[in-house]
């Protein structure tokens, strides 16, 4: 099952991968095609990228071929955007739906640095897990194991390191960690 099938997937009720989901200071809405300059823009800060595998993606065009692209053929990406503003801040999504399990993964997530350490990214995870948990009972984590800016956001969330694999990305090694996060163990705001 594909992640677009998810809105017919044997979950018991019709579910949404792009709602809008609003907080106290940012509002996360589906991804559009039209939304690659202002997101290419929240993202062309290097240091964004610098512990991820693909760390040239603040170059435009890496952006739209390694990241942009997928995001919207995922149907599961959201723009996160300020409240107040309006403006775009960054970008996270849900992808690799498993009925069978009621499993899900989020991630791709990033956002401008100005929003590091203020409970942005906090407030994202929380609507975005409040959201799913509604119908998965686990949700997935993928995180370069250098990449620990990211290893601590998710473990502040709960998350416990699974397992991890060996990887390839443009011909360079990395091993990706996956961490797990069951609904039984999420508390918003913990």
């Amino acid at each position: 099952m594909t992640l677009s099938d998810a809105h017919n997937a044997d979950v018991g009720t019709v579910w949404e991968l792009q709602p809008v989901l609003s907080g106290s200071t940012i509002v996360l809405r589906p991804l559009k095609e039209d939304d690659f300059e202002a997101l290419h823009e929240a993202a062309s800060d290097p240091k964004i990228w610098e512990m991820h595998p693909d760390s040239e993606r603040y170059q435009k065009e890496v952006f739209r071929e390694n990241f942009f692209d997928g995001a919207i053929s995922s149907r599961g990406a959201l723009v996160i955007e300020e409240f107040i503003t309006g403006r775009t801040i960054g970008s996270s999504r849900y992808y690799k739906w498993r009925p069978e399990t009621k499993e899900i993964s989020i991630g791709y997530t990033f956002l401008e640095r100005k929003y590091w350490g203020i409970g942005t990214n906090r407030e994202l995870k929380n609507l975005m897990l409040s959201h799913i948990f509604q119908w998965a009972e686990v949700v997935w984590f993928h995180v370069g194991k250098d990449n620990m800016r990211s290893r601590r956001a998710v473990e502040k969330l709960g998350a416990v390191l699974f397992e991890q694999e060996s990887r390839v990305f443009e011909g360079k090694p990395y091993i990706q960690l996956f961490y797990r996060l069951d609904n039984s163990d999420f508390s918003v705001g913990a």
